[in-house]
């Protein structure tokens, strides 16, 4: 074990703050350094991680792990991570920086393992690893699927060097209101209400297409909202022994259907269990707006997200 030293010492609170009682922000930063999966989500990276050699040695692999989750759990930009841990005791106690021994890694570095992640399509490998190690833990994949997409904007602006939108984002409209961007397509178990799949297409693609890929084929029942209705053929091409509980359209020529309505209330009682993903994803980690240009690098990020917010909400069976 390494010697502490008197910074150390300092952010543990050990003899010098001694009034200080514990945030909300080191009560959760606690429970996820409890129930994270380190060890195997460092073995998803571990093979593509640079290894010391004659040039400058790389930083832990753990330790780049934390700060890359602290910059989710926190919405925080790469530079803007680096100041936040010079900053705040708890998150260096979290990330394990000791200011007395060891400087915080820049954010430049930090750059560099997200890019590595980008380049070798890590996050959906992160994503499905959380999804084995939930399962081994307990939580089984049931018979039904609720499927949902939500929109994440995009900057509008073409006041840039480029001088035009992102051009792998797109319009579309939802209600009376446009929106640009990406949208994020989920598959949630409807008993745990875990998210098992996930896509990332542009805004313009409609919330059927990606469907079947949200599927994991032994469902017995699907859930959706109406954006999903008369789908049964997508359905049955991926999960045959599915039935088609998504929501009907009530209104035909000006009339609603009361007897319809009804059935989407109750239908709706399930289906609402993937609004609790996207509430920890979106109200949570703050990825209401995509940071960076182009889907495949905000594909990585939405996988991390969904991967991180199923631990964060099956903590309680975790930390049991």
């Amino acid at each position: 074990m390494k010697q502490q030293t008197l910074a150390m010492a300092a952010d543990q609170g050990d003899g010098f703050e001694q009034y200080r009682r514990p945030t909300k922000r080191d009560t959760f930063l606690a429970t996820m350094d409890e129930i994270v999966p380190w060890q195997e989500l460092c073995s998803v990276i571990e093979p593509h991680y640079p290894k010391a050699g004659n040039g400058r040695p790389p930083v832990g692999l753990q330790r780049m792990l934390r700060m890359y989750f602290v910059q989710h759990w926190f919405n925080l930009a790469d530079e803007a991570c680096e100041e936040a841990l010079l900053d705040s005791t708890a998150l260096r106690r979290f990330v394990g920086i000791d200011l007395g021994r060891e400087r915080v890694p820049d954010g430049t570095t930090l750059l560099k393992f997200r890019r590595l992640l980008e380049k070798r399509e890590l996050g959906q490998a992160l994503f499905a690893k959380v999804g084995q190690v939930l399962q081994a833990r307990g939580l089984k994949l049931g018979t039904g699927t609720i499927v949902d997409a939500t929109i994440i904007g995009a900057p509008s602006s073409t006041k840039n060097a480029d001088k035009q939108r992102d051009p792998e984002m797109h319009q579309t409209r939802k209600g009376q209101q446009w929106y640009f961007g990406m949208k994020m397509h989920i598959g949630v178990d409807s008993r745990s209400g875990l998210a098992h799949s996930a896509v990332v297409t542009a805004a313009n693609v409609h919330d059927k297409h990606p469907l079947p890929d949200l599927l994991h084929g032994n469902e017995r029942r699907v859930y959706g909202d109406s954006a999903y209705a008369s789908q049964k053929a997508l359905i049955g091409s991926k999960a045959p022994l599915a039935r088609d509980f998504t929501n009907e359209r009530v209104r035909r020529d000006g009339e609603v259907d009361e007897a319809k309505r009804a059935k989407n209330r109750n239908k709706s009682k399930v289906r609402a269990r993937v609004e609790h993903v996207f509430a920890v994803v979106k109200r949570l980690w703050g990825f209401t707006k995509v940071r960076y240009r182009g889907l495949a690098k905000n594909a990585t990020r939405s996988f991390v997200a969904l991967g991180l917010a199923n631990i964060y909400l099956a903590r309680q069976h975790l930390v049991a």
